[in-house]
């Protein structure tokens, strides 16, 4: 585990300089393509050759999308900070599931306890991706979030008909997370 661990931070310190790459190229990029540097020079010519063909991708989404082609490298920054962002959570999550698999072998109770800890957290998380689709209008029926509604709606259903009416707003979910929290600390 302490070598897993150790990869982690290997792996963070490698994504922070290759973010920060990024963030200079993507500056360089952006004086080039707004020609507040020379755009005949060497500079200029190199980025041309280089790492535009790299930006094209992300320039035609944008361009579809109605953007403008000189944000390409700063949209590029973001997905490449986002993107190793991401990376390191999941290797952090897989470290936690590791801790907590070892700890339920370890330990008498220990897989009832995370075994529980699992099932709340997958509900919590159902119930997080539910009511953020609801911000943004994706269909409940879409195969991104269909599973959502299957986990969570036989708790959401009766709270709702015991809840008041608060206009456009459905407090249930966040009394659902609220029950959640307090039946999983009565079981564990």
């Amino acid at each position: 585990m302490e070598l897993y661990v150790a990869l982690v931070g290997v792996v963070r310190q490698a994504l922070f300089w290759v973010g920060a790459a990024a963030a200079v190229i993507a500056l360089v990029d952006w004086l080039v393509r707004t020609r507040r540097i020379n755009p005949f020079g060497p500079v200029a010519q190199f980025f041309r050759k280089f790492v535009d063909p790299l930006m094209r991708p992300v320039e035609a989404r944008i361009v579809r999308a109605g953007g403008q082609p000189s944000s390409a490298p700063w949209w590029t920054l973001v997905f490449v900070v986002v993107g190793g962002l991401i990376a390191v959570s999941l290797l952090q999550f897989v470290a936690g599931l590791a801790r907590q698999a070892s700890y339920a072998m370890d330990s008498p109770g220990g897989a009832w306890r995370v075994a529980v800890a699992w099932t709340f957290g997958l509900l919590r998380l159902a119930l997080l991706i539910r009511v953020v689709s609801s911000w943004f209008g994706i269909s409940p029926y879409s195969k991104y979030v269909r599973w959502t509604f299957g986990l969570t709606e036989w708790m959401l259903a009766p709270l709702r008909r015991m809840l008041p009416a608060f206009g456009p707003v459905d407090i249930s979910p966040l009394l659902a997370f609220l029950l959640l929290g307090l039946l999983q600390s009565v079981l564990t």
